[in-house]
């Protein structure tokens, strides 16, 4: 077997599709009823001391990961989905093992007069 050596760059866990129902939004109806919120989450972490050794805790458990951004979206309602969209990456960055996020909130029911597939923002975020 060949040894690979180098740190894990590019190396990425990603969360596709996470699916949330909470209100945001601006419109009265929107805090009152709620909506489906789709969460798509990217980490960058080195990944190779991970596979190397074969070990959950030189990585990011993606279970706790999901927990933690759904757990972010369903909190306290607020007027803008940049705003969940900040409040994920805030959580991403908070395990150790995260150097950058990419996070894309989607509202796929946001009150638009024409027609549409999807509404999203996406923001990229690193550690200061």
């Amino acid at each position: 077997m060949t040894e690979l050596r180098g740190r894990g760059r590019g190396d990425k866990i990603t969360l596709t599709g996470l699916r949330v129902r909470a209100h945001h939004g601006v419109f009265d109806f929107e805090r009152a009823e709620g909506q489906e919120f789709v969460i798509d989450v990217s980490v960058s972490v080195d990944l190779a001391a991970a596979a190397a050794s074969d070990e959950l805790d030189r990585t990011v458990h993606y279970g706790e990961l999901a927990e933690a951004v759904v757990a972010a979206v369903e909190r306290d309602p607020v007027d803008l989905i940049e705003t969940v969209a900040e409040r994920v990456a805030a959580v991403a960055l908070g395990f150790a093992a995260v150097d950058e996020v990419e996070v894309t909130v989607h509202k796929p029911q946001a009150p638009i007069t024409v027609p549409f597939g999807d509404v999203a923002v996406t923001i990229v975020r690193s550690r200061a």
